[in-house]
């Protein structure tokens, strides 16, 4: 728990002392904050299954996008604090539900309880996958540490355009540091495996990389595909996601203040095509509303109590 004085968690390096109570960029102390812990349908089907994934969903982000989805608890901060005890509870009454893994949604800013909780599971004997879910903006000499505990990463790569950072989440190093995070993350874990959608197996091990198309922006997506294939290559695991639905704060700014449309993403889409990747997962209808969650409930998504009746 060292690690919450003088935080160097994330980029940013704020260097709050989180464990004396200061709020760090990410806008949280030491204290352990969950806004929601649930089995989950609305990730990819590798990681859902027929039971769901165990999401464990973090309050606070260092990101800070504006047009964030989640933004009730990344940036709103709802949730409710947990010690180490419940915390454990919590993964234990998701595990013992048949989840097919649990997933740590935005977890490296309470790196330090996850790991230890980590820890105590795996000592336990307990050996389903555990899945890092983040914003792809991780500090690379925290990768390491991530992979002693994680079996899959699932970053996204929001940005390849510098200029598109700094406007959204104020940081036009984005682009770079999660280029070197993914290259740890791939280097340690290698690609999402087994790849076999049409057989519905689940993932094990390995990194899948998502990406949001912004309604506007394109040429940004456009040129983090071209990235990610001059990187890794074709068989890199991909989401590309065309399920962005603007926030409150998107028309208070009069920015990305609109959905995507069809024409947008068949752009991305016949780029995917031309440039060979061939482990992609595509959203041609725009997402499902059931699953644009409301964090004021038990339970955020509505699509999970109805793939659960």
């Amino acid at each position: 728990m060292h690690r919450y004085q003088q935080c160097r968690l994330c980029p940013r390096a704020c260097g709050a002392d989180r464990a004396a109570g200061q709020i760090g960029v990410c806008g949280e102390s030491a204290a352990c904050r969950i806004a929601s812990a649930s089995a989950h349908f609305g990730e990819e089907p590798c990681f859902t299954g027929t039971h769901g994934s165990g999401t464990l969903f973090f309050s606070g982000c260092s990101s800070q996008c504006f047009f964030c989805q989640n933004h009730q608890i990344s940036l709103g901060h709802h949730g409710r604090v947990v010690d180490a005890g419940q915390l454990h509870a919590l993964a234990r009454q998701l595990i013992q539900s048949g989840v097919h893994n649990l997933n740590f949604v935005t977890p490296d800013h309470f790196w330090p309880h996850i790991e230890e909780l980590c820890r105590r599971l795996r000592a336990e004997g307990e050996t389903l996958p555990f899945l890092f879910n983040s914003s792809g903006y991780q500090a690379p000499d925290m990768v390491e540490l991530y992979a002693g505990w994680m079996d899959i990463f699932m970053p996204d790569f929001k940005f390849a355009d510098p200029d598109l950072a700094l406007a959204c989440m104020r940081d036009r190093r984005y682009p770079e540091i999660t280029l070197a995070a993914v290259r740890k993350m791939v280097a340690a874990k290698g690609f999402l495996e087994p790849w076999d959608p049409d057989s519905g197996a689940l993932a094990r091990r390995g990194v899948l990389v998502r990406h949001l198309v912004l309604p506007g922006y394109v040429e940004n997506s456009l040129a983090v595909l071209r990235q990610l294939r001059a990187e890794f290559g074709p068989l890199l695991p991909l989401s590309v996601m065309s399920q962005y639905r603007p926030v409150e704060l998107c028309f208070e700014r009069q920015q990305i203040d609109r959905a995507v449309t069809a024409v947008e993403y068949e752009r991305v889409c016949n780029l995917i095509a031309e440039l060979g990747f061939r482990n992609v997962y595509l959203q041609p209808h725009f997402g499902d509303a059931d699953f644009l969650p409301d964090f004021t409930r038990d339970d955020p998504f509505t699509g999970n109590r109805k793939r659960q009746r």
